[in-house]
């Protein structure tokens, strides 16, 4: 391979051989740096989602509990006066 094409490495890898490594390693550590800052703002958005899911879930649960009580009441008044 080398002996055919020199410049197989750079082909490869999509870099110029004009393009010097360093630069390529300080691009490839803004994109790191970008994505380590993108994983925060999500964890931080997950967090926040999940406390709202869990406050709609206990809502959810207390409304429920005021429905099966109304429900229980209502049908102990319909057997007392059915009785």
């Amino acid at each position: 391979m080398t002996k055919e094409n020199p410049y197989w490495f750079f082909e490869k890898w999509g870099v110029e051989p004009s393009e010097s490594l360093s630069s390529r390693i300080q691009d490839l550590e803004e994109k790191y740096a970008s994505l380590l800052m993108d994983v925060k703002r999500l964890e931080e958005e997950n967090i926040e989602t999940t406390n709202t899911l869990y406050e709609i879930m206990n809502s959810v649960e207390g409304l429920d509990a005021r429905i099966d009580i109304l429900t229980l009441n209502n049908w102990i008044d319909k057997d007392v006066r059915g009785s």
